[in-house]
């Protein structure tokens, strides 16, 4: 792994701090999400030592989002009853305190996610993750990527991420070979993961279910969403080291983040 200079933001420890306590809560997170990656989500969720919830039906889904931890609403496949879900959901979360992630899956080119998302964004979401060409649609400075491949680099998205971040007041994740994560004033580059969770359905849109179980445990969303992704890079790694390929890369990925103690995060994340 690259030396990197460490960072001035976050300490080893506070990232092992946020591990343990995930584990020691069970947070119940909320899953809204779409069809193609559903199970895998809730298998990460539990792997990492998150319940998952999913629950995306129209009358069901506000009432459980008053109650869980934390919530994702991803917009990957946003068919008309669960965007009514979606609406919902994030006004019964915002009315109870829920912090919840927003992960605009393939926006710029389709229309209906496109403008859902855009509405969402200004619904006050506490993270809203996406790779660099869904942030810069996101921020109204870009037009979108290759459905949900990303055309731009995590640099030349920043400058939009930190506009999208001041005027959502969310926390704004850019995925890329270093993930970077600002609240606008305070940015955190988290290094590592693998290549290989591009070739596994649901590879990153699970990670914005486990963004959504860190937000439960500190009210700094910033904390939260970096050891969300640190806990992903770090387990990724793991993973690729004893992968053939992507199907027992998926398998591996979930037995790393199972197995990762805080110690080992601490002591393997790096940020910049």
């Amino acid at each position: 792994m690259e030396s990197m200079v460490p960072s001035i933001v976050f300490t080893p420890g506070e990232l092992a701090d946020a591990l343990g306590a995930l584990r020691a809560s069970t947070p119940l997170v909320q899953v809204l999400t779409n069809a193609v990656v559903t199970n895998f989500t809730a298998n990460v969720l539990l792997a990492a030592g998150a319940s998952p919830a999913m629950v995306d039906v129209p009358g069901e889904a506000g009432g459980f989002a008053a109650v869980a931890s934390g919530m994702l609403v991803n917009l990957g496949t946003p068919h008309g009853e669960q965007r009514a879900a979606m609406a919902e959901a994030v006004a019964a979360a915002n009315a109870a305190g829920t912090p919840w992630v927003l992960d605009p899956v393939a926006v710029g080119s389709l229309g209906i996610r496109t403008n859902f998302a855009l509405k969402l964004r200004d619904a006050s979401p506490t993270v809203i993750r996406g790779n660099a060409s869904e942030i810069m649609v996101l921020a109204e400075a870009g037009s979108g990527g290759r459905g949900v491949e990303a055309t731009d680099t995590v640099d030349s998205a920043s400058a939009a991420a930190t506009a999208l971040a001041l005027r959502s007041g969310a926390v704004v994740a850019v995925s890329g070979e270093a993930d970077l994560i600002t609240d606008g004033t305070r940015t955190v580059h988290v290094h590592g993961g693998s290549k290989m969770l591009t070739l596994v359905t649901g590879g990153g849109c699970a990670l914005g279910a486990i963004c959504a179980a860190f937000l439960s445990l500190t009210d700094d969303a910033l904390l939260a969403a970096v050891a969300g992704h640190a806990c992903y890079s770090a387990a990724a790694e793991r993973a690729e080291a004893i992968a053939s390929g992507p199907g027992s890369f998926a398998v591996a990925f979930l037995d790393a983040l199972h197995t990762l103690t805080p110690a080992e995060l601490a002591s393997t994340a790096v940020l910049s």
